[in-house]
């Protein structure tokens, strides 16, 4: 890939976070919804109801953490591999009472530039009697991570 479609493609991968953090601000489903290819699922951290599947599921599961507890989102930092479609964003989230500090990792289709899958990560100890920290139904084995512990 040429440097100049890396930066391209870098541009709209940040756009397009930077549209999904500000849509998950605002609470509404649809405005989060429309970020998500066809299939997109996001995997979340234990405590979260496991992964959701599809825009419309991800918009809610964001709607419902707005309403519960005055979420509010912010990007501290951001970092794109634009040759694999991919990137990570470091996050700030404040809630009534409590800031939460983590990151996701980012997926994009390649052609349409939209998300096809988000893995948040929490910067948190273990849930309590949990033997290990991992996304819940993230298919670690599958992709070839370490499952030795």
């Amino acid at each position: 890939m040429v440097s100049g479609d890396r930066t391209d493609k870098a541009g709209r991968m940040e756009e397009a976070i930077h549209g999904y953090i500000a849509a998950c601000n605002t609470g509404d489903a649809d405005a989060i919804a429309a970020f998500f290819a066809p299939g997109a699922v996001h995997y979340f951290p234990p405590g979260y109801g496991g992964p959701a599947r599809g825009g419309q599921a991800i918009g809610v599961t964001f709607a419902r953490l707005v309403q519960a507890g005055a979420s509010r989102w912010s990007i501290d930092q951001i970092l794109f591999d634009a040759d694999h479609d991919r990137a990570v964003a470091e996050w700030t989230v404040q809630r009534t009472g409590l800031v939460l500090r983590g990151d996701e990792w980012y997926e994009f289709d390649p052609g349409t530039g939209l998300i096809t899958e988000i893995r948040g990560y929490l910067a948190s100890p273990p849930a309590p009697g949990a033997s290990r920290l991992e996304l819940e139904g993230f298919p670690y084995a599958e992709r070839g991570y370490t499952m030795d512990s």
